[in-house]
């Protein structure tokens, strides 16, 4: 038996919910499938369990992909103010934590509970857990018409005439992270943007870090930025630069600053870290110097962390002494390294530390008015496209935004606009 539908959505995160939803609540016959028994894994454990669900603040710079201009038109159709009032429509309780940062004041279930709701209110058939086997395409017999595509599952043949791919990245393997988005993208013959861990803990080699290994749980404010040592001001004047706090571990580094950076970071490029942003480290070492006979160390701990003060200290015999005995071009080197620290990580924690994957379906071979793929009804939305947002509810946001994108333009006949 062949089940039939106007449209599949594959994949039941964050994207093929919300796009199933919206879908069916249009009059659209649809079928959300997924091969893990659970919905929305990534919603249920993002925000330390309350879902960072948005930020009142997105623009398209704050996103990162080969076309950073793709996700405009998505984004301004559907917005964080949009999103928040359909939370409203159904109760759910938030706050803003900082920097626009969006979560429930409950739990990521009620996310989760609202998008199935909107599945039910759209009458959603959805099947879980069901495992794809394959995809093919048949144009029409008369070949003016649309075609179909015929889907083997572990449930039976389904025949849809438009298939929505919504299966994430290859981020948190144990919450059932695949590549299978990639390998449909790769079977019809659309471009790739090699896949890489973002938003992902940097790491660094066991003997170098040793020194640092001492400050693991220690964290701070800090500006960080990537680039080259010998970069000129002009370059760094252009370069993306996160205020946000550092993590020190075990292996290397991590913390909201880290996890930013680390969509831009590339293998053998250095990161450049400010310690003590907002500290003018000169002038108030010069002036410990004169009145003061306290160590270097003791001084500096009243303008950074007391054991970031004693670890810096110790990396030099000339700070390890009284600030009033040290030399000037000694106190003037420490604050420079301590604003301008350089060091160059040899990787990164990989997927399965990583919250989002960067790259994917490359946009030039999408349309961004509908996520409709240049392979006639077939669709890619979430995180399985080439956008890859910043922390802080950015991801979630691009989720909501392609759904809808895709949701509405669906059995329409939307001249595709590729850019």
């Amino acid at each position: 038996m062949t089940h039939k539908f106007d449209v599949v959505v594959v994949g039941a995160g964050a994207a093929g919910l919300f796009c199933a939803g919206l879908a069916g609540q249009r009059g659209l016959k649809v079928l959300l499938l997924d091969h893990s028994e659970k919905v929305a894994e990534k919603i249920r454990i993002s925000g330390g369990g309350r879902c960072n669900f948005t930020n009142r603040d997105v623009t398209p710079a704050n996103f990162v992909g080969e076309n950073p201009h793709f996700c405009r038109s998505a984004l301004s159709r559907y917005t964080p103010q949009d999103f928040i009032a359909l939370l409203q429509r159904h109760g759910i309780a938030f706050h803003e934590k900082h920097k626009g940062q969006l979560f429930c004041d409950n739990s990521a279930e009620d996310i989760i509970q609202m998008l199935l709701a909107e599945c039910d209110a759209g009458g959603v058939t959805r099947w879980q857990p069901c495992r794809v086997s394959s995809i093919k395409y048949a144009s029409s017999a008369d070949g003016a018409g649309a075609g179909s595509y015929q889907i083997e599952s572990d449930r039976g043949t389904i025949e849809a005439p438009q298939v929505v791919i919504a299966t994430g990245g290859l981020s948190i393997p144990k919450i059932g992270a695949t590549d299978f988005g990639y390998r449909i993208a790769k079977q019809f013959g659309l471009r790739l943007v090699e896949p890489r861990a973002a938003l992902v803990p940097l790491t660094f080699d066991g003997e170098a870090w040793a020194p640092y290994a001492q400050l693991a749980g220690l964290a701070l404010p800090v500006l960080i930025e990537t680039g080259a040592p010998d970069a000129t001001p002009k370059q760094r004047k252009k370069a993306v630069v996160f205020a946000e706090d550092l993590l020190f571990t075990h292996r290397g580094l991590s913390g909201p600053a880290v996890l930013q950076i680390s969509s831009f970071w590339r293998e053998g490029q250095p990161v450049r870290i400010n310690l003590a942003p907002g500290v003018d480290l000169p002038t108030l070492l010069l002036r410990a110097k004169a009145s003061s006979k306290k160590l270097i160390a003791n001084e500096l701990a009243t303008l950074v962390p007391s054991r970031l003060a004693d670890a810096w200290a110790s990396r030099d015999p000339a700070w390890q002494k009284p600030v009033s005995e040290a030399t000037d071009k000694a106190l003037a080197t420490l604050a420079d390294r301590l604003a301008d620290w350089q060091l160059t990580p040899t990787g990164t924690e990989g997927y399965k530390k990583a919250e989002v994957t960067l790259g994917g379906v490359d946009t030039r071979d999408l349309s961004s008015q509908t996520m409709e793929s240049k392979q006639p009804g077939l669709y890619f939305i979430g995180e399985v496209v080439d956008v890859t947002g910043w922390l802080g509810g950015y991801n979630f946001q691009w989720a909501w935004a392609s759904a809808h994108a895709c949701a509405m333009a669906l059995n329409t006949p939307v001249q595709a606009h590729f850019v």
